[in-house]
Protein backbone atom coordinates (compact mmCIF):
# COMPACT_ATOMS: atom_id res chain seq x y z
CA UNK A 1 0.00 0.00 0.00
CA UNK A 2 1.56 3.32 -0.92
CA UNK A 3 1.05 5.93 1.37
CA UNK A 4 -1.11 8.12 -1.11
CA UNK A 5 -3.35 5.42 -0.90
CA UNK A 6 -3.11 5.12 2.76
CA UNK A 7 -3.78 8.88 2.94
CA UNK A 8 -6.90 8.64 0.53
CA UNK A 9 -8.03 5.82 3.04
CA UNK A 10 -7.74 8.31 6.05
CA UNK A 11 -9.74 10.38 4.07
CA UNK A 12 -12.70 7.69 3.40
CA UNK A 13 -12.93 7.03 7.14
CA UNK A 14 -12.63 10.16 8.40
CA UNK A 15 -15.93 11.18 6.10
CA UNK A 16 -18.06 8.33 5.99
CA UNK A 17 -17.43 7.40 10.11
CA UNK A 18 -15.96 9.56 11.60
CA UNK A 19 -12.65 7.43 12.48
CA UNK A 20 -8.65 8.74 12.24
CA UNK A 21 -5.87 6.37 10.98
CA UNK A 22 -2.82 7.18 12.12
CA UNK A 23 0.08 6.42 9.92
CA UNK A 24 1.72 3.95 12.32
CA UNK A 25 -1.32 1.69 11.61
CA UNK A 26 -0.23 1.51 7.61
CA UNK A 27 0.64 -2.06 7.75
CA UNK A 28 -2.18 -3.57 10.22
CA UNK A 29 -4.47 -1.57 6.98
CA UNK A 30 -3.09 -3.59 5.01
CA UNK A 31 -3.17 -6.82 6.54
CA UNK A 32 -6.97 -6.43 7.21
CA UNK A 33 -7.74 -5.45 3.84
CA UNK A 34 -6.13 -8.29 2.74
CA UNK A 35 -8.84 -11.06 3.55
CA UNK A 36 -11.43 -8.22 1.74
CA UNK A 37 -9.32 -8.12 -1.58
CA UNK A 38 -9.38 -12.13 -2.05
CA UNK A 39 -13.00 -12.55 -1.19
CA UNK A 40 -13.86 -9.28 -3.98
CA UNK A 41 -11.42 -10.94 -6.75
CA UNK A 42 -8.56 -8.69 -6.28
CA UNK A 43 -4.74 -10.20 -6.24
CA UNK A 44 -3.53 -7.56 -3.92
CA UNK A 45 -4.86 -4.76 -1.92
CA UNK A 46 -3.21 -2.18 -4.30
CA UNK A 47 -5.68 -3.67 -7.21
CA UNK A 48 -8.69 -3.49 -4.51
CA UNK A 49 -7.67 0.06 -3.92
CA UNK A 50 -7.17 1.11 -7.14
CA UNK A 51 -10.65 -0.31 -8.59
CA UNK A 52 -12.03 1.77 -5.47
CA UNK A 53 -10.31 5.57 -6.32
CA UNK A 54 -11.06 4.46 -10.34
CA UNK A 55 -15.17 3.71 -9.67
CA UNK A 56 -15.62 4.62 -6.30
CA UNK A 57 -18.61 1.56 -5.57
CA UNK A 58 -20.50 2.61 -2.19
CA UNK A 59 -20.56 -0.93 -1.22
CA UNK A 60 -17.11 -1.43 -1.96
CA UNK A 61 -16.53 1.75 -0.11
CA UNK A 62 -18.35 0.48 2.69
CA UNK A 63 -16.38 -2.82 3.02
CA UNK A 64 -13.52 -1.33 2.99
CA UNK A 65 -14.41 0.93 6.28
CA UNK A 66 -15.89 -2.41 7.68
CA UNK A 67 -12.64 -4.05 7.30
CA UNK A 68 -10.70 -1.15 8.86
CA UNK A 69 -13.06 -0.70 12.03
CA UNK A 70 -11.40 -2.19 15.39
CA UNK A 71 -13.64 -4.89 16.35
CA UNK A 72 -12.26 -6.12 19.52
CA UNK A 73 -14.80 -6.77 22.33
CA UNK A 74 -15.73 -9.72 25.21
CA UNK A 75 -18.02 -10.08 27.84
CA UNK A 76 -18.41 -8.00 30.53
CA UNK A 77 -15.47 -6.19 29.21
CA UNK A 78 -14.83 -3.39 32.05
CA UNK A 79 -16.60 -5.72 34.93
CA UNK A 80 -17.18 -3.10 36.90
CA UNK A 81 -19.30 -0.76 34.76
CA UNK A 82 -21.38 -3.84 34.47
CA UNK A 83 -21.65 -4.21 38.31
CA UNK A 84 -22.45 -0.19 38.56
CA UNK A 85 -25.30 -1.14 35.50
CA UNK A 86 -27.21 -4.29 36.89
CA UNK A 87 -26.55 -3.25 40.98
CA UNK A 88 -26.63 0.19 41.32
CA UNK A 89 -28.66 1.93 38.02
CA UNK A 90 -30.94 -0.89 37.35
CA UNK A 91 -32.83 -1.04 39.99
CA UNK A 92 -32.78 2.76 40.19
CA UNK A 93 -34.18 2.98 36.98
CA UNK A 94 -37.06 0.55 37.07
CA UNK A 95 -37.97 2.08 39.97
CA UNK A 96 -38.57 5.36 38.49
CA UNK A 97 -40.04 3.97 35.72
CA UNK A 98 -42.73 2.24 37.56
CA UNK A 99 -42.17 -1.33 36.60
CA UNK A 100 -41.49 -0.58 32.55
CA UNK A 101 -38.77 -2.02 31.03
CA UNK A 102 -35.19 -0.29 31.23
CA UNK A 103 -34.48 0.76 27.07
CA UNK A 104 -30.76 0.48 26.84
CA UNK A 105 -28.78 1.43 23.38
CA UNK A 106 -25.15 -0.67 22.84
CA UNK A 107 -23.80 1.82 20.57
CA UNK A 108 -20.97 0.32 18.51
CA UNK A 109 -21.68 -3.17 19.45
CA UNK A 110 -19.39 -4.73 17.30
CA UNK A 111 -19.93 -8.76 17.65
CA UNK A 112 -22.49 -8.53 20.77
CA UNK A 113 -20.64 -9.96 23.19
CA UNK A 114 -21.36 -6.29 25.15
CA UNK A 115 -25.49 -6.74 24.48
CA UNK A 116 -26.05 -10.06 25.63
CA UNK A 117 -23.72 -9.13 28.90
CA UNK A 118 -26.15 -6.09 29.46
CA UNK A 119 -28.83 -8.67 29.31
CA UNK A 120 -27.46 -11.47 31.03
CA UNK A 121 -26.87 -8.79 33.41
CA UNK A 122 -30.44 -7.33 33.81
CA UNK A 123 -32.09 -11.05 33.32
CA UNK A 124 -30.02 -12.14 36.54
CA UNK A 125 -31.22 -9.19 38.52
CA UNK A 126 -34.73 -9.60 37.53
CA UNK A 127 -35.37 -6.24 35.53
CA UNK A 128 -37.09 -6.16 32.26
CA UNK A 129 -35.32 -4.43 30.13
CA UNK A 130 -34.90 -3.12 25.75
CA UNK A 131 -31.81 -3.58 24.35
CA UNK A 132 -30.69 -2.07 20.67
CA UNK A 133 -27.52 -3.13 19.72
CA UNK A 134 -26.26 -0.86 16.34
CA UNK A 135 -22.81 -0.86 14.67
CA UNK A 136 -21.88 0.42 11.68
CA UNK A 137 -20.20 -3.17 10.63
CA UNK A 138 -22.36 -5.70 8.88
CA UNK A 139 -20.49 -8.34 9.58
CA UNK A 140 -20.12 -8.03 12.69
CA UNK A 141 -24.01 -7.56 13.29
CA UNK A 142 -24.29 -10.71 11.58
CA UNK A 143 -22.24 -12.45 14.10
CA UNK A 144 -23.99 -10.20 16.99
CA UNK A 145 -27.52 -11.80 15.51
CA UNK A 146 -26.01 -15.43 15.19
CA UNK A 147 -25.38 -15.78 18.54
CA UNK A 148 -23.06 -18.08 18.39
CA UNK A 149 -19.12 -17.51 19.49
CA UNK A 150 -16.79 -20.01 20.10
CA UNK A 151 -15.50 -21.53 23.39
CA UNK A 152 -12.62 -19.12 23.45
CA UNK A 153 -14.84 -15.98 22.67
CA UNK A 154 -17.48 -17.52 25.09
CA UNK A 155 -15.19 -17.67 28.16
CA UNK A 156 -13.12 -14.79 27.72
CA UNK A 157 -15.31 -12.69 30.13
CA UNK A 158 -17.72 -15.15 31.60
CA UNK A 159 -18.02 -17.35 34.57
CA UNK A 160 -19.08 -21.13 33.98
CA UNK A 161 -22.05 -20.69 35.68
CA UNK A 162 -22.84 -17.83 33.91
CA UNK A 163 -22.13 -19.32 30.09
CA UNK A 164 -24.10 -22.99 30.85
CA UNK A 165 -27.26 -20.95 32.13
CA UNK A 166 -27.68 -18.37 29.19
CA UNK A 167 -25.74 -20.34 25.99
CA UNK A 168 -26.44 -23.94 24.60
CA UNK A 169 -23.29 -26.07 23.29
CA UNK A 170 -24.17 -26.59 19.68
CA UNK A 171 -20.60 -28.63 18.29
CA UNK A 172 -18.05 -26.19 18.53
CA UNK A 173 -19.90 -23.29 19.51
CA UNK A 174 -22.01 -21.58 22.17
CA UNK A 175 -25.45 -20.16 20.78
CA UNK A 176 -27.48 -17.37 23.34
CA UNK A 177 -30.68 -19.16 24.85
CA UNK A 178 -34.08 -17.59 22.81
CA UNK A 179 -35.31 -15.56 26.17
CA UNK A 180 -31.82 -14.12 25.90
CA UNK A 181 -32.05 -13.43 22.13
CA UNK A 182 -35.90 -11.74 23.28
CA UNK A 183 -34.50 -8.75 24.84
CA UNK A 184 -31.64 -7.89 22.09
CA UNK A 185 -32.36 -6.37 18.68
CA UNK A 186 -29.68 -5.55 16.54
CA UNK A 187 -29.77 -2.67 13.85
CA UNK A 188 -27.21 -1.27 11.33
CA UNK A 189 -26.47 2.50 12.31
CA UNK A 190 -23.73 5.07 11.86
CA UNK A 191 -23.32 7.10 15.04
CA UNK A 192 -22.71 10.10 12.76
CA UNK A 193 -25.97 10.06 11.53
CA UNK A 194 -28.55 12.61 13.87
CA UNK A 195 -31.75 11.32 15.06
CA UNK A 196 -34.53 11.19 13.00
CA UNK A 197 -37.29 10.06 15.51
CA UNK A 198 -38.23 11.23 19.12
CA UNK A 199 -36.53 7.49 20.32
CA UNK A 200 -34.82 8.10 23.72
CA UNK A 201 -32.97 6.21 25.92
CA UNK A 202 -32.32 5.39 29.56
CA UNK A 203 -29.05 4.20 29.64
CA UNK A 204 -26.45 4.14 26.35
CA UNK A 205 -23.16 2.14 26.81
CA UNK A 206 -20.81 3.93 23.75
CA UNK A 207 -17.14 2.25 25.07
CA UNK A 208 -13.96 2.12 23.16
CA UNK A 209 -15.42 3.89 20.76
CA UNK A 210 -14.84 7.83 20.57
CA UNK A 211 -10.89 7.42 21.50
CA UNK A 212 -10.27 6.66 17.89
CA UNK A 213 -12.69 9.17 16.28
CA UNK A 214 -11.61 12.46 14.84
CA UNK A 215 -12.18 15.67 17.24
CA UNK A 216 -14.98 17.10 15.39
CA UNK A 217 -16.59 14.07 14.46
CA UNK A 218 -16.09 12.46 18.21
CA UNK A 219 -17.91 16.23 19.39
CA UNK A 220 -20.48 15.62 16.75
CA UNK A 221 -21.42 11.31 17.93
CA UNK A 222 -21.46 12.94 21.36
CA UNK A 223 -24.57 15.69 20.52
CA UNK A 224 -26.15 12.81 19.07
CA UNK A 225 -25.70 10.94 21.94
CA UNK A 226 -27.09 13.40 24.10
CA UNK A 227 -30.31 13.70 21.89
CA UNK A 228 -30.89 9.84 22.29
CA UNK A 229 -30.77 10.17 25.80
CA UNK A 230 -33.49 10.46 28.35
CA UNK A 231 -32.66 13.97 31.10
CA UNK A 232 -32.16 11.48 33.78
CA UNK A 233 -30.20 8.81 31.65
CA UNK A 234 -26.81 7.70 32.56
CA UNK A 235 -23.80 7.55 29.44
CA UNK A 236 -21.30 4.63 29.45
CA UNK A 237 -17.71 5.54 27.42
CA UNK A 238 -14.35 3.52 28.37
CA UNK A 239 -12.90 2.93 31.92
CA UNK A 240 -9.81 5.29 30.27
CA UNK A 241 -12.20 7.77 28.16
CA UNK A 242 -12.69 11.50 28.83
CA UNK A 243 -15.15 13.23 27.62
CA UNK A 244 -14.25 16.88 29.39
CA UNK A 245 -12.65 18.65 26.14
CA UNK A 246 -15.16 17.22 23.66
CA UNK A 247 -18.51 17.65 24.59
CA UNK A 248 -20.22 20.52 27.03
CA UNK A 249 -23.05 17.90 26.95
CA UNK A 250 -22.06 15.18 29.76
CA UNK A 251 -20.55 15.72 33.06
CA UNK A 252 -18.77 12.74 35.02
CA UNK A 253 -20.26 10.69 37.66
CA UNK A 254 -17.64 11.16 40.54
CA UNK A 255 -15.85 7.76 41.59
CA UNK A 256 -17.71 5.91 38.81
CA UNK A 257 -14.84 5.81 36.12
CA UNK A 258 -17.01 6.25 32.43
CA UNK A 259 -20.20 6.93 33.90
CA UNK A 260 -21.22 10.12 32.48
CA UNK A 261 -25.08 12.00 33.08
CA UNK A 262 -26.04 15.04 31.21
CA UNK A 263 -24.73 18.31 32.31
CA UNK A 264 -26.79 21.24 33.46
CA UNK A 265 -25.74 23.43 30.26
CA UNK A 266 -27.38 20.40 27.95
CA UNK A 267 -30.59 20.14 30.46
CA UNK A 268 -31.20 23.88 29.87
CA UNK A 269 -31.27 23.15 26.29
CA UNK A 270 -33.53 20.09 26.01
CA UNK A 271 -35.90 22.84 28.59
Amino acid sequence: MSPEDFDRLQSLMASRAGFRLTRDRMKLAEHRLGPLARREGYETVDALLASLWARPVATLGWAVIEALLNPETWFRRDRAAFDTFALELLPALSAARGGAPVKIWSAGCSTGQEAWSLAIGAMDAGFPVEIIATDLSQRALEKARSGAYTGFEIQRGLKAGTMLAWFDQAEDNWIARPELRAAVHFVRANLLDPPTDDHRFDLIFCRHVLTDMEPARRAQTLDNLERRLVDDGCLFVGADEALETDSLAFRPVAGRKGLFVKSPAALRRAA
